[in-house]
């Protein structure tokens, strides 16, 4: 086991912005090394579907060091474990050393989460490990998405919901297309479900990595049905993410006016917030903070 390198504990938060998510191999650590360079959100090592059965073992102890020792320059350490109960072993493995998020995949019901918290308490507990790990259930099926909102709700450390289209998109015997029909519906639920539960709406990958002019109108069509990140499965992919979630210049002056409408009513006791003729109740301030959060990220 490789020691923990001073300054590599670094906290999160559930609110935390997440643009985006770099898919890596888990038992690929040359991958790993350079990952955190290229800035994303969020950085994934893939303990499920990019390593093989016969390298599990293998990819645990390459996850387990690379969350240890490799320094990812602030971005957020996340894990994609296995489908239970396999994914218990990998949960035993990987929650004492410095994971920020655990993402569940082909997340089909809230006994599915609540399983997993189960395990990653129990080892809390046994290690003395005091900060939180948050989770991120995967909806990959029509029987997750018809569930999505008691998944989203079945714990208070859900930070965001997600779906993976390409496994959804086979569960419902369709072929998946760039124009995105056949999962408008579910990625509306997902987005409304997540709105719902009070966390964070992710889009699935892009698959195309060659096609950037794609990925961003893919990503801004994300962005219109309220989605507030995408995965992303090469590093060229990251700064096309951020430019189309990025908040623009006019959602920016807007923002900036409500906070200052906010602070001002706050300096003069006032409960009653307004612009012009417009209220403005909490949700919209909250809103506008956020959108400011995201500038200064950018």
């Amino acid at each position: 086991m490789l020691p923990i390198k001073k300054g590599l504990i670094t906290p999160t938060s559930k609110d935390r912005i997440r643009r985006s998510r770099l898919y890596l191999p888990g038992n690929e650590p040359k991958f790993h090394i350079n990952a955190g360079l290229h800035k994303p959100d969020g950085i994934i090592l893939d303990l499920e579907d990019s390593v093989h059965p016969s390298e599990k073992d293998s990819a645990r102890i390459l996850v387990r060091n690379a969350l240890r020792a490799v320094n990812f320059y602030g971005a957020e350490k996340m894990v994609r474990i296995n489908q239970l109960p396999l994914g218990f072993e990998d949960l035993k493995s990987i929650v004492p050393h410095n994971v920020h998020v655990i993402l569940i995949p082909k997340c089909e019901s809230k006994e599915t989460v609540i399983k997993v918290n189960e395990v990653i308490n129990a080892v809390k507990k046994e290690k003395n490990i005091r900060y939180d790990i948050y989770l991120m259930p995967i909806i990959e099926s029509a029987l997750g998405v018809v569930n999505a909102y008691e998944i989203a709700t079945a714990s208070k450390n859900i930070c965001a919901l997600t779906i993976g289209l390409e496994d959804y998109t086979a569960d419902i015997g369709v072929q998946r297309t760039e124009a995105g029909l056949e999962s408008f519906y579910a990625r509306s639920v997902i987005v409304n479900a997540a709105k719902a539960a009070g966390v964070q709406a992710i889009d699935s990958v892009y698959s195309d990595v060659g096609n950037t002019e794609g990925l961003y109108k893919s990503c801004l069509e994300s962005k219109a049905l309220g989605f507030e990140g995408k995965g992303c499965i090469h590093p060229r992919q990251i700064k096309i993410t951020h430019k189309a979630f990025a908040p623009s210049p006019p959602e920016i002056e807007k923002a900036k006016l409500i906070v200052e409408a906010f602070n001002e009513a706050r300096r003069k006791s006032q409960s009653v917030i307004s612009i012009g003729s417009k209220m403005i109740d909490p949700p919209v301030v909250k809103r506008a903070l956020k959108i400011l959060e995201s500038e200064k990220q950018n």
